[in-house]
């Protein structure tokens, strides 16, 4: 059987030569890289030289890199640690409704703890309004966060816009940048960014390393404390493989992504229409240009996304329904309500997203064995035309308990 990986917003595989650069600094490049001896200075090597590749990719000096276990870490150390460096000047802080949980869950945390946070609808597309962060700020606003793109519906928010708002009131603007970053150019100066995160394991890296890009004369308060290690904002012994990996995979994903980056599009823009051809009652989420290339969300009515995605499987293709980090949850997608759709609607989502080992002939077998597992699950389907509202309403009033 056919096994086909169609989930690299989820994560992706670690590319081979990623693997190799790695390799010297589990065995004969060990050392600790505070250490003043050689094992020492060889690990150092390995530190400063990823922080380069980093630092390079998005327009950003070497100094302002501070490597974190992930994307999760970096939001949180970023929107708390620029929170309480800033309590003095105020406590209101701004993001979206459709941020990832490492977002939303650390607003809600700060919430708790003296807070204000508004959080920002938007529209069919998933786009934010400028207006409405404009008219959000006060003068007690110190924090924006407004991911890059979302990691469901594959949306590119317009950040250079946001920060050029965030600019001109004196407010720190921070972005999630992990589904972004090695896939679209990034230019932190050009678009007026303070704060940055990245995730390894999202451009062929490894899992467990990440990128809190900070702006040098920005502000931060040290969430993990200790031996003063990543220019005192994150203590802890470095991870010096993960992390070379980590710079590895963005010397690459800089290298292939104007080239990648168009081969994706072309085969999202095919896998969508073929799919939309194929199988009526189906809804593209997102906006149909101004998204992730290779990340595509639909809703198919009168199915659930947990059985369409294990018929795909069955069928040797990896896909998933909802963000990968949630989709345990009944909840229906936070992102998917927040742009109009209805729980039924929301509860029939798949995504798939493309990586740089899918081909053309990996999109003709997904479209020709998804029309009959779609066929199959709304005969199977309790959800028709006539009990669907009574569905919605019971949806929504458990919602709000």
């Amino acid at each position: 059987m056919k096994r086909i990986y169609m989930d690299h917003a989820a994560t992706s595989p670690l590319d081979a030569e990623v693997l190799k650069a790695m390799e010297p600094f589990f065995s004969e490049k060990f050392g600790n890289s505070s250490s003043l001896h050689s094992f020492g200075k060889e690990a150092k090597g390995g530190l400063d030289w990823a922080r380069e590749k980093v630092a390079e990719a998005i327009n950003a000096k070497p100094k302002e890199i501070i490597f974190t276990s992930g994307g999760t870490e970096s939001d949180n150390l970023a929107l708390k640690g620029i929170a309480y460096a800033y309590r003095s000047k105020g406590n209101h802080i701004i993001t979206t409704k459709i941020e990832h949980h490492a977002v939303l869950h650390t607003c809600e945390f700060l919430e708790k703890n003296g807070f204000d946070v508004t959080y920002l609808g938007v529209d069919k597309y998933g786009f934010v309004d400028l207006d409405e962060l404009r008219n959000a700020i006060t003068d007690k606003t110190i924090l924006v966060s407004v991911m890059h793109a979302n990691n469901e519906i594959g949306t590119i928010e317009p950040v250079e816009e946001i920060g050029k708002i965030c600019r001109e009131n004196g407010v720190k603007f921070h972005t999630d940048a992990v589904q972004t970053a090695g896939k679209v150019p990034i230019d932190v100066e050009k678009m007026n960014i303070d704060a940055l995160s990245i995730s390894g394991h999202k451009i062929y890296g490894p899992k467990g390393v990440g990128v809190l890009y900070l702006r040098e004369g920005t502000s931060l308060e040290p969430q993990t404390l200790g031996g003063g290690h990543e220019f005192g904002k994150r203590s802890g012994t470095e991870n010096i493989a993960g992390i070379v990996g980590l710079g590895k995979a963005m010397e690459l994903a800089v290298k292939r992504m104007a080239r990648e980056s168009v081969r994706l599009a072309l085969l999202q823009d095919k896998l969508s229409d073929k799919i939309q051809e194929r199988v009526d009652g189906v809804k593209l989420n997102g906006h149909p240009e101004k998204r992730l290339p290779g990340n595509a969300n639909f809703s198919f009515d009168f199915i659930e996304g947990e059985g369409l995605i294990m018929h795909l499987d069955m069928e040797g293709i990896a896909a998933s329904t909802g963000s990968a980090c949630s989709t345990k949850s009944l909840e229906p997608s936070h992102v998917l309500t927040a742009i109009g759709l209805s729980h039924v609607q929301a509860h029939g989502s798949l995504r798939i997203s493309l990586g740089k080992d899918n081909t053309e002939e990996d999109v003709d077998y997904l479209v020709g064995v998804l029309p009959p597992i779609i066929k199959k699950l709304r005969e199977m389907s309790p959800l028709n035309k006539d009990n669907v509202k009574e569905f919605e309403n019971f949806g929504d009033s458990e919602h709000k308990h």
